[in-house]
């Protein structure tokens, strides 16, 4: 976790001076400056996240320089094999976005919509098929 942990370090010591010259040509101008310096923010908390977990966990095979293509091999995660909640809870979503233009009510459609495709994705693995 060392490179993502510099990687976000890195972002903070760019945002955080380019928001404030920002700010001060632009007359501290409201939106440019809040936005840059909430992204510099960002940046600080998922770093200060990474580099609090990269001291808790073991080195990863992608920390070491020397390391071989073959000593990251092996099991990677759960997937579902072949699963429609996510195309329930992303159709969920787009309604949810479109309701911004069309109208609330599609926005209230949309929520129900992903609240049910995200409760049948977590769902996924209680019962059916693939249950555990």
């Amino acid at each position: 976790m060392h490179v993502e942990t510099i990687l976000f370090g890195a972002s903070v010591i760019f945002f955080l001076p380019v928001g404030l010259i920002y700010g001060y040509v632009a007359d501290w101008e409201p939106v440019g400056t809040v936005s840059l310096l909430l992204l510099c923010g960002m940046f600080g908390l998922s770093g200060g996240y990474l580099w609090l977990l990269g001291r808790r966990v073991d080195p990863r095979p992608e920390d070491n320089p020397t390391a071989n293509i073959e000593d990251r091999a092996g099991e990677v995660g759960v997937f579902s094999p072949h699963s429609w909640w996510p195309l329930v809870l992303g159709l969920g979503a787009a309604l949810a976005f479109a309701g911004l233009a069309l109208g609330y009510w599609v926005t209230g459609l949309g929520v129900l919509v992903a609240v049910i495709g995200l409760v049948g994705q977590l769902f996924e693995f209680s019962r059916g098929q693939h249950a555990h």
